[in-house]
């Protein structure tokens, strides 16, 4: 039976299919620069090099339900990330409940973030703003700097410790997805103030994520512009929806940069959780 493209079934169809290639792509996204491989119901995100980077050393896209399957996996997990002091999950509406269930079980504590997808042109009108690719060392010294603010930011958000080598380790692991991620520095002043990245992603959805302004340059429109330039560059180099092409990014769910997306045109499509473990 063919579903009339109108009706709510297909509707619903349609939203669980976009859904899917969000979270897919975000995923994917994720994985970029990472040792990846599947195993016994999950997939695998490593990184041995940054053992503290919770993004780069996860596991997702879980499928284990039966109590043995469960079992082998987390067993499987403490094999493959012994050189890691935490245990990441991540999750969406298509992980089995009985997993989830166990992490609560054991202890872990979830956070959540928000699956945002957009489909028309972003809303607002951006400033003139000078946006340059991070192309050589001396913009990506600048990113870097940059970067140790927003994670001294976000630490003292979280109510963290702030270890400054924590924020160079992450800035490392966003390095390592250019190429084919492209990064972009707004400058004003002179000098670099924020940041942002566009990736052209999979199965006809791109992304865009890891935007940044420096405190004292927000409420200046570096955001809104960067914003669209990185929309416009990550259609731009997918085929072939071009210029309609849906693109997504991922907001703190607890956060307000989700309210500005939101504004722009970004909708929600779907909540992911990370299920993090800390070991003592």
């Amino acid at each position: 039976m063919t579903l009339d493209r109108h009706s709510p079934e297909a509707s619903t169809e349609h939203e669980t299919d976009i859904a899917r290639r969000a979270l897919a792509v975000n995923q994917a996204n994720l994985a970029l620069g990472h040792e990846t491989f599947v195993a016994d119901g999950a997939t695998f995100v490593r990184d041995r090099d940054v053992p503290r980077i919770y993004d780069a050393n996860h596991v997702a896209n879980i499928t284990a339900s039966t109590p043995d399957e469960i079992e082998r996996l987390l067993a499987r997990v403490e094999a493959e990330f012994a050189h890691c002091t935490h245990r990441s999950f991540h999750t969406d509406f298509t992980t089995t409940p009985a997993f989830e269930a166990r992490l609560h079980l054991d202890g872990y504590r979830s956070t959540e973030s928000l699956v945002m997808l957009l489909e028309g042109s972003p809303g607002g009108a951006p400033p003139a703003c000078d946006i340059r690719p991070i192309d050589g060392d001396a913009a990506w010294d600048a990113f870097f700097a940059l970067n140790a603010l927003d994670w001294s930011e976000h630490a003292a958000r979280l109510g963290v410790s702030g270890d400054a080598s924590v924020g160079v380790d992450l800035a490392r692991t966003q390095m390592r997805k250019s190429p084919p991620v492209r990064y972009w520095l707004a400058y004003a002043d002179g000098e670099a103030r924020g940041y942002f990245n566009s990736w052209e992603g999979i199965d006809g959805v791109g992304q865009v994520e890891n935007l940044f302004v420096q405190t004292e340059y927000r409420h200046r429109g570096l955001a809104t512009a960067l914003i669209h330039h990185c929309v416009a560059d990550a259609r731009a180099h997918g085929a072939p929806s071009g210029r309609r092409r849906p693109v997504v990014i991922v907001a703190d769910a607890s956060d307000t940069p989700k309210q500005m997306y939101a504004a722009m045109g970004f909708r929600p499509v779907a909540i992911k959780r990370e299920y993090l473990k800390v070991l003592q």
